[in-house]
């Protein structure tokens, strides 16, 4: 009888726990595409129509590297490999040109976006999300909404110092 009993809480215990960790580990599925991202793919798409010839360029700016720095000294490095989407080969010449001063934007936003609370998660990881978001607009800014398609980041590492 004692070892039914304990056979059943057993089973018990491994049937809650999975339950449990099934509810609490499914998260839903996240839409990448925002609003303001889906009018501009909207737009995107009208104005390739007339431009069939031409290939959408990838631009790849060198490595981004941020020491962050706190009261302590120096706490972690941040690297990023970022690439923009552009149109055609003018643009991506333009990106070119212009590429000390995106990559010093660029720099300027991802210190705002690491010392801002809302910028990281727990354990004073970046959110990669808002960070694309911020260089994108940031990019757009720099190079005018007509260049720049999309930031894509390529490679986002974090290691403490």
């Amino acid at each position: 009888m004692k070892k039914v009993l304990i056979g059943v809480v057993g089973i018990l215990l491994l049937g809650g726990g999975a339950g449990g960790g099934y509810l609490f580990l499914k998260k839903p599925a996240e839409a990448s595409l925002t609003e303001e991202g889906a009018a501009k793919e909207a737009k995107h798409a009208k104005k390739k129509k007339g431009h069939g010839d031409e290939a959408i360029e990838f631009v790849q700016l060198d490595p981004l590297i941020l020491p962050i720095v706190d009261r302590n000294g120096l706490s972690q490095v941040v690297s990023i490999v970022v690439a923009l989407e552009v149109d055609s080969k003018e643009d991506a010449e333009k990106v070119k040109m212009l590429q000390p001063k995106i990559k010093d934007a660029f720099i300027s936003e991802m210190y705002g976006v690491i010392h801002n609370p809302a910028g990281l998660q727990e354990g004073n990881i970046v959110k990669v999300r808002i960070l694309k978001e911020r260089l994108g607009k940031i990019g757009r800014k720099v190079l005018g909404d007509d260049v720049v398609n999309d930031v894509l980041l390529q490679v986002v590492q974090q290691r403490p110092a």
